[in-house]
C-alpha cells in the first residue's frame, strides 16, 4: 500500500445491477482432446539447430498446432490469408551453443545476422526476419519449475507477436500493449487446445494453475515503468490478458487492446515505497482493511438489497479456530461464523505468513473473502457452496478496484501500490484452493483468479449476487 493516490480508472462504487450477470465457471473445459497426442517428426516441421531432446519435440508439437490454429483463425478474425513464418524457427542450447548447427546468418536472416548465443535465457519473435528463436535450456527450466504446458504457452506468446507482424503492432508503440495482447492470443490458443482441437499437444485443468504461476517469472519487476519500450506488464496485467483470451477467444484479443486498456503496472511513488516494495506494516494493513470493508459494503448494500448493511466483526485467532460451525471442526484458517456474525482469521498460520511471503494486499484479499460471504449471508444468499465462493472472490476483485480507484480517499489517504494486485493473484493461487481457507471451492486457482479479475474489471454485476 502507499499513501499517495495515483491514476483513477472509472469503475463506480455504486450502480450495482443484479440482472442477467454471473461469474464464468470453467470447470471441466480444460481437458485433453480425444486420443493421444501425436509427435511431429523433424522432417515434417524443420527447426534449425534442433536437438532430439524431449523439450525440442514438445516445442515442435506446439508450433505445429499453432500453425493449424492460426491457419483457421487468421482469415476468420483478420480477414486475410494466413502466411506461415518466412524464415521459420531456431532452437539454441545456451548451455552448449553449437555454432556449426546454424547458417552464416546464425539465428537471423540475410541482412540481419544474429549470433545464436544472443537468445540465451529468452524466446522471441524477430519481426525483421519473420522468425521465432528460443533457448531450449530456458524452456526445459520452465517446464521443470512450472509444469510442461508453460512451454507451449511461451511458443504461443511468440507466435502472437508473429501475427502482430501481419495485422499490426500497437499504433501507440507501447510495448505493454503488444505483450499483453500476445498473452491474450496465447490464452485463446490454449482454450482451443483445451477444447480438444489440437493434434499434437494436450492439456489438463490443473496445468492452468502452473501456467499462471509461471507468469510470475515472466512479469516485469514490481515498480517498472509501464511506458518503457520493452514493458510486458504486471503479473495481474499478464494473467488477466491470458485469461481474457482463454475465456473469450480471439475477438477480445483483437478488439480490446487499444490505448484505453487498463494496466495496473506502475512505478513507485517514492524511494521509500520502492525500498519496502509498497508494503505497509502488518498492523497498519489490518487496520485499513477494518475501515475499508465496512465502507465498501455500506455503500453498495442498500442499492443492491434494499436494506442497510450491518458490518460483521473481524477477529484474529492464534492457531486454534473458534468452535463455530465448520471452523473449529475442520481446523479452518479463515471463515465467517453466521452464529456470532464474525469473520475469523488465523494470524499464525495464514495472514502473517501470507504477509511475509506475498505482501500486504494478500492480507486484504484473505479478509475480504469471508467478509464477502458475510455480505451474501446478510442478503439471504448462499454462503457455503462453490457458487458462493466464486462470488466472494469476484466481490473481492470489486473491492480491490474501489481501493485502486481511490474510492476511500475521503476517509483514508491510502491506495494500492504497484504489485498489490499481483499479491492478490498469488494469494488465490497459493491459498485459495486450500480447504482450510475455502472448504467449499470446486474451482481451480486459475478459475479463482478469473473471478477476481471479473470483479475488478466489471464490478458487482458480474458476481452472482442474484443467487
Amino acid at each position: 500500500m502507499q499513501q499517495l493516490l495515483r491514476r483513477v480508472v472509472p469503475i463506480a462504487v455504486a450502480g450495482l445491477l443484479l440482472t442477467g450477470c454471473s461469474t464464468t465457471v470453467l470447470t471441466g473445459r480444460a481437458s485433453p482432446g480425444e486420443g493421444e497426442p501425436v509427435d511431429v517428426v523433424a522432417a515434417q516441421f524443420p527447426i534449425t539447430g534442433v536437438s532430439d531432446s524431449a523439450i525440442d519435440q514438445f516445442a515442435r508439437n506446439a508450433l505445429t498446432d499453432l500453425n493449424t490454429f492460426w491457419a483457421e483463425a487468421y482469415p476468420e478474425f483478420f480477414g486475410a490469408e494466413y502466411r506461415p513464418l518466412e524464415n521459420g524457427y531456431f532452437s539454441v542450447d545456451s548451455e552448449a551453443v553449437d555454432e556449426s548447427a546454424y547458417p552464416a546468418t546464425g539465428i537471423g536472416c540475410e541482412g540481419s545476422p544474429t549470433s545464436p548465443d544472443s537468445v540465451a535465457g529468452n524466446a522471441y519473435y524477430d519481426p525483421g526476419c519473420d522468425l521465432i528463436a528460443y533457448d531450449r535450456a530456458l524452456l526445459d527450466e520452465l517446464a521443470t519449475d512450472y509444469g510442461r504446458f508453460l512451454v507451449p504457452v511461451v511458443m504461443a506468446h511468440e507466435f502472437g507477436h508473429a501475427m502482430q507482424g501481419r495485422f499490426g503492432f500497437a499504433a501507440s508503440g507501447r510495448g505493454i500493449q503488444d505483450e499483453t495482447q500476445a498473452d491474450c492470443l496465447a490464452g485463446a490458443w490454449t482454450a482451443w487446445v483445451a477444447a480438444g482441437n489440437s493434434e499434437h499437444v494436450t492439456m489438463r485443468t490443473p496445468e492452468l494453475d502452473d501456467v499462471v504461476r509461471g507468469f510470475l517469472l515472466l512479469r516485469d519487476d514490481v515498480g517498472s515503468d509501464p511506458e518503457a519500450t520493452q514493458a510486458h506488464g504486471s503479473y495481474f496485467d499478464r494473467v488477466s490478458a491470458f485469461y481474457e483470451g482463454f475465456d473469450g477467444g480471439m475477438a477480445p484479443c483483437r478488439d480490446d487492446f487499444g490505448t484505453d486498456r487498463v494496466y495496473t503496472a506502475a512505478t513507485f511513488a517514492s524511494d521509500l515505497d520502492y525500498a519496502n516494495q509498497g508494503n505497509a506494516p502488518y498492523a497498519d494493513i489490518v487496520g485499513w482493511i477494518d475501515q475499508t470493508l465496512p465502507l465498501f459494503w455500506s455503500s453498495v448494500f442498500p442499492e443492491a438489497f434494499g436494506t442497510e448493511f450491518e458490518p460483521p466483526a473481524l477477529e484474529p485467532f492464534d492457531g486454534t479456530a473458534p468452535d463455530c460451525g465448520s471452523l473449529g471442526g475442520d481446523d479452518r484458517d479463515l471463515g465467517y461464523c453466521v452464529d456470532d456474525e464474525t469473520v475469523y482469521y488465523d494470524e499464525t498460520e495464514l495472514t502473517r505468513p501470507a504477509y511475509e511471503e506475498l505482501g500486504d494486499f494478500a492480507v486484504a484479499t484473505a479478509l475480504s473473502l469471508p467478509y464477502s460471504l458475510a455480505a451474501r449471508a446478510q442478503a439471504g444468499l448462499a454462503a457455503d457452496d462453490g457458487t458462493a465462493t466464486r462470488s466472494a472472490v469476484c466481490l473481492t476483485g470489486w473491492y480491490a478496484a474501489q481501493w485502486y480507484n481511490g474510492a476511500f480517499a475521503d476517509s483514508l489517504e491510502v491506495t494500492l501500490s504497484p504489485g498489490d494486485l499481483d499479491e492478490a493473484v498469488q494469494f488465490l493461487l497459493t491459498y485459495g484452493v486450500d480447504p482450510q481457507v475455502f472448504p467449499d471451492v470446486a474451482s481451480s486457482g486459475f478459475e479463482l483468479v478469473g473471478a477476481f479479475r471479473t470483479g475488478f474489471l466489471d464490478g458487482g454485476t458480474a458476481c452472482d449476487l442474484a443467487s
